[in-house]
């Protein structure tokens, strides 16, 4: 954890999100072992001192099977200025999306569980618009959705995993920065 901490000071640079198809990591719980159900992190200004800090707080919602990627992007993400929050299911992101509209929802396909990714997105295309960043390993077959959706990539995206978070981070403040009365025409 040591290493990390100190390459987020450096702005994250040579971080990356590994794929985490094989991976073992018990889902619920994070890298410090605290549950990452509705696990929140708000960021503190001075820890990048480079950045100013929006007048909002956009909200993230991250979710992600993995707690380990799901702890890794929610704190550089938070270290970058944004309230986020992770959920590891399907079902309990649609829980969650009752109680709360995020400004943007980073969501894996690949969910383990009853509900997947897809089924998530096709909630949130039929209640909402919310910007979604799409994370899979599978890139086929969302990039066939991407094409035959007609949304634009403001509101819906792909980053292949793995990726760079410095990619992550460049795709999430794109996203957020079309005004919602565009996202939703």
């Amino acid at each position: 954890m040591g290493n990390m901490n100190s390459s987020l000071r450096q702005g994250g640079e040579g971080l990356s999100v590994p794929n985490t198809m094989n991976n073992n990591t018990a889902p619920g719980t994070s890298l410090r072992g605290i549950p990452s159900l509705f696990q929140e992190n708000v960021a503190v200004s001075t820890f990048f001192p480079h950045q100013q800090m929006p007048n909002v707080v956009q909200s993230i919602l991250i979710i992600e099977d993995d707690a380990s990627l799901a702890s890794l992007e929610g704190e550089v993400l938070a270290a970058h200025g944004y309230l986020v929050r992770t959920v590891p299911s399907g079902e309990m992101a649609l829980i969650t999306l009752e109680q709360l509209l995020p400004d943007l929802v980073v969501l894996d396909l690949e969910l383990s569980g009853p509900m997947s990714g897809w089924d998530v997105l096709e909630h949130l295309r039929d209640a909402t618009c919310i910007p979604v960043l799409i994370t899979s390993s599978s890139a086929t077959a969302v990039r066939k959705h991407l094409r035959s959706c007609g949304e634009s990539k403001e509101t819906l995206d792909h980053l292949p995993k793995p990726y760079p978070l410095q990619t992550l981070l460049k795709r999430i403040k794109r996203m957020l920065t079309t005004p919602p009365s565009e996202q939703c025409s």
